[in-house]
């Protein structure tokens, strides 16, 4: 069966929807049906899934039903509802600090047909937001929900430059956002350059030290283990450090003064 994956706020994961027909493309605007209310997003993408996969979706209740193509008045609606979201944001940071919790408050997200409304906020640990909720669906007399995101969620939102000079890469491309560590820094020889300038706007790892990180783990697989004895054209010597694009190490020689650079292919 053929997904559509929908996109209906840029925080929140992409909707996998059902479709019978090719009539969709890239970039379409469509009305879908999310846990009984009607939202507006736009397809990001297609995948092809099995009947187990399908399966599994259903006990997850990922599964949304694609309603129709949006109208042009459908988007003046999800354009309308978008101004609201000044005063909802004003609204619940006076109830955030009403109910003195540790919160930030990044984002709003009102439903297409307005009977869901969607705080997004980032927080360190945990928040017993209960009582904030009852507040919120007290004033605003619709189904509220609230939903901690990370740090790169918030990067991802408010957008800036990187220190590349480009837009951040969440921003204006990558869905999947961190899987990223140290050993990743480790394995392309850059950790030493410190926390601060592997880290982006978020301070957090740059995601974009995954991008090569396949490539060096398969390039290093040949070098022979730091320490390691060789023969050389140039005698015998202890391997001391490695230059993974280049293809070469160093070799202390047995004469402990000289270092030499050795290419993988002349090692013995």
């Amino acid at each position: 069966m053929k997904i559509a994956e929908v996109q209906f706020n840029m925080w929140d994961k992409a909707a996998n929807c059902p479709i019978a027909e090719d009539d969709l493309k890239l970039g379409d605007n469509v009305i879908i049906n999310v846990d009984s209310n009607s939202e507006l997003g736009k397809v990001i993408g297609f995948r092809e899934v099995d009947e187990n996969a399908i399966n599994l979706m259903k006990e997850a209740n990922d599964l949304h039903a694609i309603i129709k193509k949006a109208t042009l008045t459908d988007l003046d609606k999800k354009q309308e509802a978008g101004k609201k979201t000044s005063d909802a944001l004003d609204v619940c940071r006076k109830l955030i600090e009403k109910n003195q919790l540790q919160m930030k408050l990044v984002d709003v997200h009102f439903s297409l047909d307005e009977k869901k409304i969607i705080f997004a906020f980032i927080a360190d640990g945990r928040v017993d937001f209960r009582q904030l909720a009852k507040d919120l669906i007290r004033h605003f007399q619709k189904n509220v929900r609230l939903q901690q995101l990370g740090v790169r969620d918030e990067a991802k939102i408010n957008g800036d430059l990187g220190s590349c000079g480009q837009a951040l890469c969440c921003k204006t491309h990558l869905r999947v956002l961190g899987n990223v560590n140290a050993e990743q820094a480790e394995a392309q020889q850059i950790s030493h350059r410190g926390a601060e300038r592997l880290s982006g706007i978020c301070n957090r790892l740059k995601c974009c030290l995954r991008y090569e990180n396949d490539l060096y783990v398969e390039l290093s697989a040949k070098f022979p283990p730091m320490g390691s004895v060789v023969k050389t054209s140039r005698g015998k010597g202890q391997i001391i450090e490695w230059h993974i694009i280049k293809q070469t190490v160093n070799v202390k020689l047995e004469d402990g003064e000289t270092i030499a650079e050795i290419p993988l292919t002349e090692l013995n």
